[in-house]
């Protein structure tokens, strides 16, 4: 970002956490103005300390950080905490971007990929929400999809990371690899084994997960009549989350045009030469702040029906990045004048 904008004092919340550490470098790769850094975790985290920027900044409780009246809180500790804690913030006029659950699907408050639907923040907002890591990656791809062609119904996949679990589940899964029988964060092995399982399952026998999926992706491309299933599984891989996705479409389609809207949209990058061996994997998009699409062929059965492949790092653009880049869009709306 320019280097002509207001310091900002910026409170990362979950600051020793998976999404936190990761956020704390997607703000030092993307030269966000941060002025004062705030980092906060829980009573055991306090005092503790975290790198930034090549400084070691001491963590510190909620109560603490609030009495600093950052411009803008990074949320990552979880629904009830935000719940709790997000509203508090705002009303001393701090900006609060979540990355729980806790707000996604508020009629309240919006649920944001800014570059999908960034333009629906209002000066007013002051909590903003970020979507699932699974929802997020798909509907990068769907956005210029819905726009040219509209999307009647679909059906997901996903293989998703063991970091979306958190530290306990790379934990779990590097534990088995060693031979060792570590705590288990997952109800069966993960090692060498995939578990159709991500999140609680529900009296409709989806798991939340896999709603979250359904419902947040009508929020996120503003239209209800989205028809979307998901099945969501854990696999072991540490690098991001994979999805098949299978869409049915309004009008008809051609490929070259998908691929050129694909390559046109902000943060995607398009890897779909599979006779050359070039498509997603999540191994190359550990680390990146893009999504990666490919593998797009016609179905065989539907005249309007499309197959792809989606990956993406769930620690970066299915978290801490979006996060970022919503706190971004607001620095160059002149929130902070």
């Amino acid at each position: 970002m320019s280097n002509n904008l207001p310091q900002l004092r910026v409170a990362v919340v979950g600051a020793t956490g998976m999404v936190g550490r990761t956020m704390l470098k997607v703000l030092e790769k993307r030269a966000f103005p941060v002025g004062t850094l705030i980092p906060v975790a829980s009573a055991r985290s306090v005092g503790k300390k975290v790198e930034f920027s090549g400084e070691h900044i001491e963590v510190v409780d909620l109560d603490t950080a609030l009495a600093q009246k950052p411009h803008v809180a990074l949320f990552s500790a979880g629904g009830a905490l935000s719940l709790e804690w997000a509203p508090r913030f705002a009303e001393a006029g701090t900006t609060v971007v979540d990355n729980s659950s806790a707000w996604r699907m508020s009629d309240d408050h919006k649920l944001v990929v800014p570059e999908v639907n960034g333009d629906v923040v209002g000066a007013e907002d002051l909590i903003l929400a970020n979507p699932n890591c699974t929802t997020m990656q798909l509907v990068m791809c769907l956005k210029p999809i819905h726009d040219k062609w509209g999307i009647e119904r679909g059906v997901v996949s996903t293989y998703q990371s063991v970091t979306g679990t958190g530290q306990a589940a790379v934990d779990q899964l590097n534990g088995e690899r060693a031979g060792l029988d570590p705590e288990r964060v997952y109800p069966h092995a993960i090692d060498q084994n995939c578990l159709p399982h991500c999140d609680v399952f529900l009296d409709n026998g989806y798991s939340k997960e896999e709603m979250k999926v359904h419902q947040e992706t009508k929020k996120i491309l503003g239209d209800s009549s989205i028809g979307l299933s998901c099945t969501a599984v854990r696999v072991p891989v540490f690098g991001g989350h994979s999805e098949s996705v299978y869409l049915e479409l309004a009008r008809d389609v051609d490929l070259d045009e998908v691929r050129a809207a694909w390559s046109a949209f902000p943060g995607v990058v398009v890897q779909d030469a599979p006779h050359s061996n070039d498509y997603p994997m999540p191994r190359h998009a550990q680390g990146e702040d893009e999504v990666f699409v490919g593998r797009l062929r016609k179905d065989l059965t539907h005249a309007r029906g499309i197959h792809f492949w989606v990956v993406a790092d769930n620690l970066r653009k299915g978290a801490a990045t979006n996060t970022v880049q919503i706190a971004e869009m607001l620095v160059k709306a002149g929130r902070w004048g």
